[in-house]
C-alpha cells in the first residue's frame, strides 16, 4: 500500500502510484506537497495508473501545480516501462489510455528490464482550434506576436497536448526562462500551453530548451520534442526522421506523411519506496 516507483527519461522524471494502492485522494495541494523537491518525493510530476475502458491500461498525468496534462512523451515511456517491470503486463505491446488519446507502446526488454520504449504519440495537428490558438480559424505557423517587450515568430501544434515553438539562431537558458512563462500564459493560449525554443542543426537533428506548462523548465520532454520535430517538418527545416537534442539527452522522433508520429528514447528506474507515516500524515491533514 502506497509504493511509488521514481522513474526518469533523459532527466525529467516522474513517480508512478497506482490508484487501486493508495489510500488517499490526489488533491492539487497533495500533488505539489509529493512533488516538492524538498517537502515530498521531487518530480516533474505523477503518473497514476488507473482503469480503461478502452485501451489496456489507462494514465493520469498530473503536474507538479496540480493541474492535469494531456500527454508526455518521457511520462508514458516511464509508466510502460513500469508496467512491464511491476508484474502489470507481460506483453511488450500495449494501448495506453490518456486525455489527449490512445497511444501503442512498445518495449525493448533486456532480462526482465526495459531500457528503451518506443511509443505512437498519435498526430501532429496545426488547425488553431484544435490546439487551440484564439482568433480566427488558421495554420499558425511562423505568426509573429508581441511578448514581453519583443516581437516573436512562432508555430502552433498539437501532439494530443498543446505547444508553441520558436526557432532562434542559438539556444539560451536565460530566455527561455524568461519567455517560457509568457509564453505559457499568453492570451493566445486558452488553455496555457508548452514552450520550446528550436535551432536546426542539420536535415536530421534539432536543439531545443523547454518550458512546459504547469512544470517550468526541464531537461526533456517527449511531447515537446514531437512537437518541434513536427514544427521543423511544417517549416521545411529537417526531414521525417529526426533527432532531438535536448539537455537531458535526445530522442528519435519519426514524423510520417500523414503527421502521425513514432518516438524512441532510453528510460531509467530510479527508486522504489513506499510513503512514510509522517508524509501521509500530512497529506490527511491536507484533504481534512
Amino acid at each position: 500500500m502506497n509504493q511509488f516507483v521514481k522513474s526518469h527519461g533523459l532527466g525529467n522524471d516522474y513517480f508512478v502510484l497506482d490508484q487501486a494502492a493508495i489510500s488517499f485522494e490526489l488533491t492539487p495541494k497533495v500533488i505539489e506537497l509529493l512533488c516538492h523537491r524538498n517537502y515530498g518525493i521531487g518530480s516533474d510530476g505523477i503518473l497514476l495508473l488507473v482503469p480503461s475502458s478502452r485501451a489496456d491500461f489507462g494514465l493520469r498525468i498530473l503536474n507538479p501545480d496540480g493541474t492535469e496534462a494531456e500527454k508526455s512523451g518521457n511520462g508514458l515511456r516511464i509508466f510502460a516501462k513500469y508496467l512491464f517491470e511491476h508484474g502489470h503486463c507481460d506483453k511488450e505491446v500495449f494501448t495506453i489510455d490518456t486525455l489527449g488519446g490512445i497511444v501503442t507502446a512498445e518495449l525493448e526488454t533486456n532480462a526482465g528490464n526495459v531500457p528503451f520504449v518506443t511509443v505512437e504519440m498519435g498526430s501532429a495537428i496545426f488547425q488553431s482550434n484544435l490546439i487551440p490558438v484564439a482568433g480566427e480559424e488558421r495554420e499558425v505557423v511562423q505568426e509573429e506576436i508581441t511578448v514581453g517587450d519583443e516581437k516573436l515568430k512562432i508555430t502552433a501544434v498539437s501532439v494530443g497536448n498543446p505547444h508553441c515553438v520558436v526557432f532562434v539562431d542559438d539556444l539560451d537558458e536565460e530566455q527561455i526562462r524568461k519567455f517560457g512563462p509568457l509564453l505559457e500564459t499568453h492570451e493566445l493560449f486558452p488553455n496555457r500551453i508548452n514552450v520550446q525554443f528550436a535551432k536546426p542543426i542539420s536535415r536530421d537533428k534539432v536543439q531545443i530548451l523547454i518550458w512546459e506548462r504547469g512544470a517550468g523548465y526541464t531537461l526533456a520532454s517527449g511531447s515537446s520534442s514531437c512537437a518541434v520535430a513536427s514544427a521543423c517538418v511544417k517549416n521545411g527545416f529537417t526531414d521525417g526522421n529526426v533527432t532531438v537534442s535536448m539537455p537531458g539527452g535526445e530522442l528519435d522522433i519519426n514524423i510520417r506523411d500523414d503527421w502521425s508520429i513514432k518516438m524512441r528514447g532510453a528510460v531509467e528506474e530510479v527508486a522504489v519506496g513506499n510513503l512514510s507515516t509522517d508524509i501521509l500524515k500530512r497529506i490527511d491533514e491536507i484533504n481534512s
